[in-house]
């Protein structure tokens, strides 16, 4: 069976991080990606960013290269682009020239600052745009300064696949009887995004401004990693009462009073004591064989060999060989719609 893109025809032009990866969530749907590249800087074919897509060499500094381009944009149904705002305008290959030339291309802009603001023509990283959201300020231990999520929030969450998510509604209303269109993605508005529910709940009087002392930003005891007495962590997330009955009999606290309070912010710290002289009395594999399966809401925190061989991944075939690189699957699953398997660039 094809994807469920099986059809779609989409240029993208060569770049890094955001573009690529929303590139790469396209052409698992089943899209059609063809990635054009600078000459001599074809993108790595190892690379699960760089999956599944036909390669084109075009130089984008001649008047041949900008006419290739316009040439493959007229019969493609979507584009995506990931330079600064005004680059692609003055290469002629701007909103204005391209929708001109085919008036069902959805232009897929993906930025950091977005297209137009203050900042937009500033230079920037995935650190920075989740500064500016708010939700940099979110990540980290209480009295620690904010620790990057990687490059999740900003880059990959409120970039690529914000874009992909853009790209993929503006295709549909294109093909159902729209016009083509820009998309413009800023990993600024998709970092805001992301923290939807964290701002309701700081609206709401439910969450505090400041880091480490909420629910879930490893203020709770009760929602946190742990270190087992090997070096390795664990990771517990008895949020709702029945999991956190399940916690409390399987770790020995049942007819422990003081873990009544389980909603008291003021005990977190002294019960989170209790669970972390706990967590060191095993192993991680013997906390496992305890509490993994349960109810408890419990997993190893795997490193990146490890999660590769770990049995419900392996079940899922949550990573898969590309030439001899294992790398994530495509995500998510169809029942019916079956993209092909992941394949190096041609």
């Amino acid at each position: 069976m094809a994807g469920p893109l099986d059809g779609i025809n989409i240029i993208e032009f060569a770049g890094i991080g955001p573009g690529p990866f929303c590139g790469m969530m396209l052409a698992d749907q089943g899209a059609n990606v063809t990635v054009l590249h600078r000459p001599g800087k074809a993108p790595d074919p190892r690379l699960a960013l760089s999956r599944s897509r036909k390669l084109v060499e075009v130089d984008l500094k001649s008047a041949e290269g900008i006419e290739m381009a316009r040439k493959l944009l007229r019969d493609a149904d979507g584009l995506i682009e990931g330079f600064r705002p005004g680059v692609m305008e003055r290469l002629g290959l701007g909103p204005d020239v391209l929708l001109a030339d085919n008036p069902g291309l959805v232009y897929g802009r993906m930025t950091g600052w977005g297209q137009y603001g203050p900042l937009a023509s500033a230079a920037g990283h995935d650190i920075n745009y989740i500064s500016i959201s708010g939700a940099l300020h979110a990540f980290g231990r209480a009295g620690e300064k904010p620790t990057p999520p990687i490059n999740m929030v900003g880059d990959f969450g409120g970039g690529g696949m914000l874009l992909a998510l853009g790209m993929v509604s503006a295709l549909l209303h294109a093909k159902t009887g729209g016009t083509g269109q820009v998309v413009d993605c800023a990993m600024t508005d998709g970092s805001a995004a992301l923290m939807a529910m964290i701002f309701d709940f700081h609206n709401l009087g439910q969450w505090k401004d400041e880091r480490g002392v909420n629910l879930l930003d490893t203020g709770a005891h009760f929602y946190d990693s742990y270190e087992t007495s090997d070096g390795k962590f664990i990771s517990i997330g008895s949020i709702e009462p029945q999991f956190y009955a399940q916690l409390r009999q399987v770790a020995g606290f049942a007819e422990d009073s003081d873990f009544d309070a389980q909603m008291d912010p003021g005990q977190w710290p002294a019960l989170k004591d209790k669970l972390t002289r706990l967590f060191k009395t095993r192993t991680r594999a013997q906390w496992c064989d305890l509490m993994e399966g349960t109810d408890i809401c419990f997993a190893p925190v795997l490193s990146l060999a490890e999660a590769k061989n770990h049995p419900h991944n392996v079940a899922r075939q949550t990573f898969v060989d590309v030439g001899g690189m294992q790398q994530p699957a495509p995500a998510p699953r169809y029942s019916v719609t079956v993209s092909d398997p992941p394949k190096r660039p041609a």
